[in-house]
Order: structure tokens, then C-alpha cells, then sequence
């Protein structure tokens, strides 16, 4: 009995490592999404202040 309970145990505690593997692994791959939408925001931010600037240039040029 003392070593089904033991077996028991030690599979419960597997189970549980391994949820909380899977748990990290979504969190780092959820993080990585952020940072890389975060990158892609800033650099469409950036691309748009340049056109903003290029336009502003060509109208004052214009007058």
C-alpha cells in the first residue's frame, strides 16, 4: 500500500512539473509576441514620423 501511495504521489508531482513546463513555455512564447508587436509598432511609428517629416519638407519646399 505504502508504495502505491508513493507511485501515486510521484505521479501527481510529475503531472504538475510538467503542467507547470507547459505553463512557462506558453508564458515566454506569450512574452515574445509582445516584445515582437512592440518592435513592429515602434518601427511603423518611426517609418510614419519620416513620412510626416518628408511631407512637411515638400510643402514648405512648395512655398
Amino acid at each position: 500500500m505504502t508504495q502505491t501511495l508513493n507511485w501515486s504521489n510521484q505521479m501527481n508531482l510529475m503531472n504538475e512539473d510538467l503542467a507547470r513546463a507547459h505553463m512557462s513555455a506558453r508564458l515566454g512564447e506569450a512574452q515574445q509576441l509582445r516584445e515582437a508587436k512592440l518592435a513592429r509598432a515602434r518601427r511603423v511609428s518611426r517609418k510614419a514620423e519620416r513620412a510626416a517629416q518628408q511631407a512637411r519638407l515638400a510643402l514648405a519646399r512648395a512655398l
